[in-house]
C-alpha cells in the first residue's frame, strides 16, 4: 500500500515553496516527498568532535571548533564588492571566519561575544588559517551528541546560486523526517528481513540521512541497496517465469536438408566445442514448446554469426522463415556477404531488405517474403514496418541488440501469431553482474572458445610524440599488401576538446603517404557515401581508411592487419576492444597500436596497461566496469521498470546481486503465479514501481 504522504507536491514542504519546487524539479528531478526522501547523501562528515584551533593546520580535513567571534573586519575588493573577516577563538588559538558576499546577512546573524559552532576545512591564507564560507551554528541550539554524522548532498551551481546547498538540502530532508511520523510501510516480508537480518524499511530511510555512527550508514545502505536490486531482479524472473508458463513457441523437432547439407558440405570450419554447446543449448529451447528468448555473447571473430546461420537452418527445416536484424545497413550487407558466402550453392533464398531497397525491388521482395519464398530476410529497423509480413516467421535473430530500442524490437515479435524464437547477439561482453541486472530475464549462451588458428592481436602503447616510429610499420604493412584503419574520436576541431581530428588526421596522412590510396567514413556522411568508401576498402581500392567510431560494429576486411586509435585515452576500455577486433580476422599477424599524449592519469593509464595484456573480451568488460561504472546502462528499459538504482553499484555489489536474485528466485518458485498472501506485499510493491504494463523483457 502506498505511503500517501510521500505523493505529496515539494511545494507543500516547510523550506521549499514554489521557487524552490521548480528548481530542485529542474536540477534533481524531485517533484514529490517521495523523490526528496530517496535523494541520498554521497558522503558523511563525523560531527561528533570538537577540535582545539590548536589542533588544527591547513592540511585537516573537515572540522568542528567551538569558541567566539572577536571582532569583524571588512577588505575592500572593488566594484562594491568586499571581504568579510570575523576573528575567531576557542581560547587556545585565533582563524579567520571569511566571506565573499552576503555582507547584510553575516551581520544580521553573527555577534561579537556569542558561543558559536564553527564547521568547515580549514585552509591557510598569508599565515593565517582561515574557514571560507563555514557552517555556523549557536552553540547552546546544537546537542553534540546527537549530531552524529553530517550529511552531504550533491548539488549544482543553480542550486547554490538560490541558497540550495548541501546544507540547506539537510534541513530540508530533517523537516521532512519530522514530518513523516507515522512510520513508512514495509515492502520486504518479515521472512526475508528476519533471514537476511536487514532494518526495517523505515528506520533505513531514516538512518541514512541522519546515522549516529558509520555502523549506522553501513546497515542502512545495505537495507536499501538490496530493496533496489530484489525489486529490479523480480520484475525480470516474474516476467521470464510468465513467459516460460504461458508463450507456446513453435516446435522445431526435425533436423532435415538444409541444417545436414550445410553441415556436411558446406561448414566453413570445424565447430568450436563452445559452438557445439551453445547450438545445443538453443536446440533444447527449440524442442522444448516454448518460446525461446536467449542472448548469445561472444568475442569478435568467436562465431556468432555461423551459430546463428546454424539455427536459421533448423526453423527453415521446421518449414518457417527466419531473419537477422542488424543496427546499420553497413552491418546488415556485411551479414548477407556472410550467409551467401557459407550458404555457398544451396538452394536456399537469402535477401536484403534496408532503406536503400526501392520500387519494384522492394514491391517483389514483399510479395516474395509474404508467399514464403524467402528464406532468410536480413536487413535493418526496415525489417519491422508493417508492410514487411512474413508467411511463417520462427526464428528472429537480433545482432548488437542494444542498438535497437524495445518498442522496435517488439514488432518484429508480432510478426507472426505466436512469438517466434528469438536469439540476441552481442559482440560487446558483458559482465556477469551487468548481465544479471540488465539481461536477467534471458537465458544465457556464451562462446568463450576462439576458432582455432586465429592469432591474437598484438596491441602496444604508442606516444604521440613519437609517432614517426609507427608511420615505419604503417609502410611495411601496406607494401605486403595489407591494409590499415586510422580511428579518431571526433570529425572536426572542437574548441573544448583538444583532441587530433579526423579531418586534420586526414590530411596530416595525405601529406605523409602520397604513394598510398586514403578512404574516409565518419557518421555524417551520407549512408551511400559512407557504404560507397567501406566497399572500395573491402575491394582494396584504398590502402588506408580514416574512421570515427562508426567501424566499431560488424566491418569484416579480413586484409586489414594494423589498427591505430588515436587518442585512445579518450576511449572506454569496452569500445577499444570492439575496435581492435576490426584486425586480425585474416590468416596474417595483426597489430593495435594506442596512440596518447605522455601526461595520463592513473585510471587511464591502467585502460591502457589492459589493452595491452589482454585480448579477452570478459576481462577487458569487468575491468572496464570497475573503472568506469556501469555509467548509462544501454536497453535497461526492457525490464518493464524504469532502472534507477540511486544507491547499488553493479560494479562493486556483485554479491549483492547474487543475493536478491536467489531471493527473487526463491519467492517466483515458491509463488509462480504471484497469489499467494504471503507474497503480495511484495507483488503490490512491484506493481506500484512498474511504469508500464507491457511485458518488455517477453520480447528482450
Amino acid at each position: 500500500m502506498r505511503y500517501t504522504q510521500l505523493d505529496q507536491d515539494i511545494k507543500y514542504l516547510s523550506g521549499v515553496g514554489p521557487q524552490r519546487k521548480e528548481i530542485l524539479g529542474k536540477e534533481l528531478n524531485i517533484h514529490t516527498w517521495g523523490d526528496l526522501l530517496e535523494y541520498y547523501p554521497y558522503k558523511y562528515i563525523d560531527r561528533s568532535r570538537i577540535y582545539a584551533v590548536s589542533e588544527l593546520t591547513a592540511n585537516s580535513a573537515f572540522v568542528q571548533i567551538r569558541g567566539r567571534i572577536l571582532s569583524f573586519e571588512e577588505y575592500s575588493m572593488g566594484l562594491r564588492k568586499k571581504r568579510i573577516v570575523a576573528h575567531f577563538t576557542d581560547g587556545h588559538g585565533v582563524v579567520d571566519l571569511v566571506w565573499f558576499n552576503g555582507t547584510k546577512y553575516v551581520y544580521d546573524n553573527y555577534k561579537a561575544g556569542i558561543d558559536y559552532i564553527v564547521f568547515g576545512k580549514p585552509t591557510a591564507f598569508n599565515g593565517r588559517l582561515q574557514f571560507t564560507h563555514p557552517d555556523i551554528d549557536r552553540a547552546d541550539k546544537v546537542v553534540l551528541s546527537e549530531m552524529g554524522l553530517q550529511p552531504y548532498y550533491v548539488t549544482t551551481e543553480r542550486m547554490k546560486k538560490r541558497g540550495l546547498n548541501s546544507r540547506a538540502l539537510e534541513k530540508i530532508q530533517k523537516t521532512l523526517l519530522e514530518q513523516l511520523r507515522t512510520p513508512l510501510p514495509e515492502n520486504l516480508t518479515p521472512d526475508i528481513i528476519n533471514r537476511l537480518h536487514l532494518l526495517s524499511h523505515d528506520e533505513a530511510c531514516r538512518l541514512i540521512h541522519y546515522p549516529k555512527t558509520t555502523d549506522d550508514v553501513r546497515r542502512a545502505t545495505l537495507r536499501l541497496k538490496f530493496e533496489e536490486l530484489f525489486f529490479v531482479q523480480l520484475n525480470m524472473l516474474r516476467y521470464a517465469s510468465d513467459q516460460r508458463r504461458k508463450y507456446r513457441g513453435y516446435v522445431f523437432t526435425k533436423v532435415g536438408n538444409a541444417f545436414n547439407t550445410f553441415y556436411h558440405h558446406y561448414l566453413p570450419f570445424p565447430l568450436t566445442n563452445a559452438q557445439k554447446r551453445v547450438i545445443r543449448e538453443i536446440r533444447t529451447d527449440m524442442g522444448s514448446g516454448r518460446q525461446m528468448n536467449r542472448l548469445l555473447q561472444g568475442d569478435v571473430g568467436s562465431g556468432k554469426t555461423l551459430v546463428a546461420l546454424m539455427c536459421m537452418l533448423l526453423a527453415i527445416d521446421n518449414g518457417y522463415q527466419a531473419c537477422i536484424m542488424a543496427p546499420t545497413e553497413i552491418l546488415a550487407e556485411q551479414h548477407l556477404a556472410t550467409l551467401t558466402s557459407m550458404l555457398g550453392g544451396m538452394d536456399l533464398n537469402v535477401q536484403l531488405l534496408t532503406g536503400i531497397v526501392k520500387g519494384k525491388k522492394r514491391q517483389q521482395l514483399l510479395d516474395d517474403l509474404k508467399e514464403g519464398k524467402i528464406h532468410i530476410l536480413v536487413g535493418t529497423h526496415a525489417l519491422i514496418e508493417d508492410w514487411v509480413e512474413f508467411r511463417n516467421l520462427g526464428f528472429v535473430v537480433i545482432d548488437e541488440q542494444h542498438r535497437f530500442g524495445v518498442a522496435q524490437r517488439a514488432k518484429l515479435w508480432q510478426k507472426n501469431t505466436q512469438p517466434p524464437h528469438v536469439l540476441v547477439m552481442t559482440a560487446t561482453p558483458i559482465p556477469r553482474t551487468l548481465a544479471m541486472t540488465i539481461y536477467g530475464d534471458l537465458d544465457v549462451s556464451v562462446i568463450d572458445e576462439m576458432p582455432p588458428g586465429r592469432k591474437p592481436v598484438h596491441t602496444l602503447h604508442q606516444l604521440s610524440t613519437q609517432i614517426s616510429g609507427l608511420h615505419q610499420i604503417i609502410r611495411r604493412e601496406v607494401n605486403l599488401g595489407r591494409q590499415v584503419y586510422f580511428v579518431y574520436p571526433l570529425i572536426k576541431e572542437s574548441e573544448k576538446i583538444d583532441l587530433q581530428n579526423l579531418e586534420e588526421g586526414f590530411e596530416m596522412l595525405t601529406a605523409t603517404f602520397p604513394e598510398y590510396r586514403l578512404g574516409k567514413v565518419h557518421g555524417k556522411m551520407k549512408p551511400a557515401e559512407k557504404e560507397e568508401e567501406m566497399q572500395r576498402f573491402l575491394r582494396k581500392g584504398t590502402q588506408i581508411l580514416v574512421s570515427t567510431t562508426v567501424i566499431e560494429v560488424g566491418v569484416n576486411v579480413p586484409n586489414a592487419s594494423l589498427m591505430v586509435i588515436i587518442d585512445a585515452q579518450r576511449f572506454g576500455l569496452s569500445q577499444l576492444h570492439q575496435l581492435r577486433g576490426r584486425v586480425g580476422r585474416g590468416a596474417d599477424q595483426s597489430y593495435c597500436f594506442l596512440v596518447t599524449p605522455p601526461n595520463l592519469g592513473s585510471d587511464t593509464r591502467k585502460r591502457i596497461d589492459i589493452m595491452c595484456q589482454t585480448n579477452d573480451g570478459f576481462e577487458i568488460a569487468e575491468a572496464d566496469l570497475k573503472l568506469r561504472g556501469p555509467g548509462d546502462l544501454e536497453g535497461t528499459q526492457q525490464s518493464g521498470m524504469a532502472f534507477d538504482l540511486k544507491l547499488a553499484n553493479l560494479a562493486q555489489d556483485g554479491q549483492l546481486i547474487q543475493l536478491s536474485r536467489d531471493e527473487a528466485q526463491r519467492i517466483i518458485d515458491a509463488d509462480p503465479n504471484c497469489t499467494s498472501n504471503t507474497y503480495q506485499l511484495l507483488w503490490n510493491h512491484l506493481n506500484d514501481l512498474r511504469k508500464t504494463n507491457i511485458n518488455w523483457s517477453a520480447i528482450s
